[in-house]
């Protein structure tokens, strides 16, 4: 018993010419105040936080819900991260090297079910349309091959009028 009251026991000084009872009680209002800070502080510290968001498969199962998967087979399944994201979707990944090429599947939680497929909708109209749009190589090799199709018909031209003369 007696430890136990040496573990609780608290020191305050309280530098002063005239400490009235006021004082007293302001300086014990705060000491309480700050106690009991850190006492939610170390609280929040011991909650088990649940992951949010890209995790590993074991801690989705860890959160005991009801597990769902799809089979993709597309290879830039990372971009799918962003999409997942923005509809705050909690999803594993797991890749499948038995089948070629590889498959992947996604497992995500049931619940979330009508939120993946919207998710997904978004994410096959996004690589869509990045598939329709020419990359920025492609693009300056066409417009690389326009100026020098340009100074082919010049020099064409001027050396058609150096021999007319």
């Amino acid at each position: 018993m007696q430890d136990y009251v040496n573990d609780r026991t608290i020191s305050v000084s309280i530098k002063g010419g005239r400490i009235s009872a006021e004082i007293l009680k302001k300086a014990l209002v705060k000491v309480v105040h700050m106690l009991e800070k850190e006492h939610a502080k170390s609280v929040a510290g011991k909650k088990e936080k649940i992951p949010q968001g890209k995790q590993t498969l074991k801690d989705l199962t860890k959160q005991r819900d009801k597990l769902a998967n799809i089979q993709v087979t597309n290879k830039n399944i990372g971009s799918f991260d962003r999409v997942a994201r923005k509809y705050d979707i909690d999803y594993a990944l797991k890749k499948d090297r038995s089948v070629s090429p590889p498959v992947y599947y996604v497992f995500f939680k049931a619940k979330d079910v009508d939120v993946m497929t919207a998710a997904f909708k978004e994410y096959t109209n996004r690589t869509a349309k990045k598939k329709a749009r020419p990359s920025v190589c492609q693009k300056l090799a066409k417009a690389m091959q326009v100026v020098k199709d340009a100074i082919n018909q010049q020099r064409a031209k001027h050396k058609h009028q150096e021999h007319s003369r």
